[in-house]
């Protein structure tokens, strides 16, 4: 599985071998430059990035690194090697071999899936294209950028699935990928949460820690597929996800450092002295907390799902680490608990688990979302501080499923409109919270200095210091 880079398009798939795959492949690689160069990182294109880039699949040094500029980052198609005589794991097919061609009876779906996969990872560079003109420093310019490469060879990953196994069906949702625009309002990106914007940098830790955690577990779900191409191309991606919420959890946790220093010093907790302060207040960041949060939940679709029970018996898409689990893995026959309103409150209701997957996962997505948020408080318990910052209830702010419809508080009470409306700039950023981040965001782009509101991390990039150059600017 080493990888070949003495062609133009990186691979450890024999892309060499196949001419009518490459030549189409080709055809669609300038259009994707055409895209990075108008869509990708603002003013960008001459700088000289510490990146890293994928070299083999091998689980040990599988990445080097080293200056590049992006516009010549090597985008490649990487799969994790197959596996011999592997079967299916759940789903009707259970203990029949795994697919390496599409099922003719399944084409739609799993274009569907692969399509809806593949509009994240532009959306997301054209969400965050602008955070470099205001970066804090090198290094989180440096990690953003990594970011938005390696959210490039995503969609590289699912680009290469359509033209490898859906003709021109394939080849035409490839072109439309690069002709969607998050927030357009005429061609706007497929899932709700990629239409919003990142407008700073509070706002772009808190996607990287929850959406691309929603990518996690999308990515897992797909790993597990029985259409072994997808499988053996997500479990690759993961190895690169994980950067991205480590970004985001890190970020967070220096903003939140920063502000507990400030606090400290100034011996105060009130919102107004630590902006004249210039560092975020803790419910500034706990309003942030609940958008990003409750917007990604909504990621996961309706809480009752036909399409979620057809993946999931076709063998198209499954669980969380769907083999560590102690069932039958075709749940036919089993139940899980649903939240509904009922009587002003939210109750649960046992719904069969095959329509409820969208619920499944969404709850796994929930216990791990936990983790970060409790390793924030651990900064603020550490300076002796009373505060913490919690997870709204999953009902808060929705926009799809069965609580689209309810007003539910972030502690889960549900409320009519008028608390609504009278509490909701108490839960969410205001107009004035998004206008004072948006002040602190002065760009620093001197090696070891950083803006006023984030602490410098504990340690570099691939045991660089912290103040390396990790820009150079030409």
């Amino acid at each position: 599985m080493d990888v070949d880079y003495s062609g133009r398009i990186p691979n450890n798939v024999g892309l060499a071998d196949d001419r009518a795959l490459q030549r189409a492949l080709l055809h669609w690689q300038p259009h994707f430059v055409e895209w990075w160069r108008s869509m990708g990182p603002d003013g960008a294109l001459m700088h000289d990035v510490y990146l890293r880039t994928a070299v083999s699949v091998d689980r040990d040094g599988w990445a080097q690194f080293g200056y590049v500029r992006m516009p010549d980052y090597r985008w490649g198609i990487f799969l994790n090697p197959a596996q011999p005589d592997a079967v299916i794991h759940f789903g009707a097919h259970k203990g029949e071999p795994v697919w390496h061609d599409v099922p003719g009876e399944h084409r739609a779906n799993l274009r569907r899936i692969i399509v809806t996969q593949g509009d994240t990872e532009p959306a997301s560079v054209e969400q965050q294209r602008h955070l470099g003109n205001t970066c804090p420093s090198l290094y989180d310019l440096r990690n953003l950028y990594q970011v938005n490469v390696e959210e490039g060879r995503h969609l590289w990953a699912m680009v290469y699935l359509l033209h490898r196994h859906f003709g021109r069906d394939g080849r035409e949702e490839a072109e439309a990928l690069l002709t969607r625009r998050s927030g357009d309002a005429d061609h706007p990106r497929i899932l709700g949460a990629f239409n919003e914007k990142t407008p700073d940098w509070l706002a772009f830790f808190m996607f990287t820690y929850f959406t691309d955690r929603d990518g996690k577990f999308q990515l897992c779900a797909l790993a597990e597929s029985g259409f072994a191409p997808l499988a053996r191309t997500t479990q690759f991606m993961l190895t690169e996800e994980a950067h991205h919420m480590f970004v985001g959890e890190s970020g967070v946790s220096r903003v939140v450092q920063r502000t507990c220093q400030a606090m400290i010093a100034l011996k105060t907790d009130d919102p107004a002295q630590l902006r004249e302060a210039g560092v975020i207040d803790l419910p500034t960041i706990q309003r942030y907390l609940n958008f990003h949060y409750s917007v990604t939940v909504d990621l996961f679709g309706a809480d009752r799902s036909s399409n979620a029970a057809i993946f999931y018996t076709s063998g198209l898409k499954g669980r969380f680490e769907e083999t560590k689990r102690a069932d039958d893995h075709v749940l036919q026959d089993a139940g899980y608990p649903l939240l509904a309103a009922s009587g002003g409150k939210l109750v649960a209701q046992e719904a069969p688990m095959l329509n409820a997957l969208n619920e499944v996962l969404r709850d796994d997505f929930a216990k791990d979302s936990v983790g970060g948020v409790g390793r924030w408080n651990k900064v603020i318990e550490k300076a002796g501080l009373p505060q913490r910052l919690v997870l709204p209830h999953k009902a808060f702010n929705r926009r799809i499923g069965s609580f689209a419809e309810l007003r539910v508080s972030p502690g889960g009470e549900v409320i009519d409109d008028a608390a609504w409306q009278a509490n909701v700039d108490r839960w969410l950023p205001t107009v004035a919270d998004r206008a004072f981040v948006a002040s602190l965001m002065g760009r620093v782009v001197e090696p070891g200095k950083f803006a006023s509101w984030i602490a410098p991390p504990s340690i570099g990039i691939n045991r660089q210091p912290v103040d390396f150059e990790y820009v150079r600017f030409n």
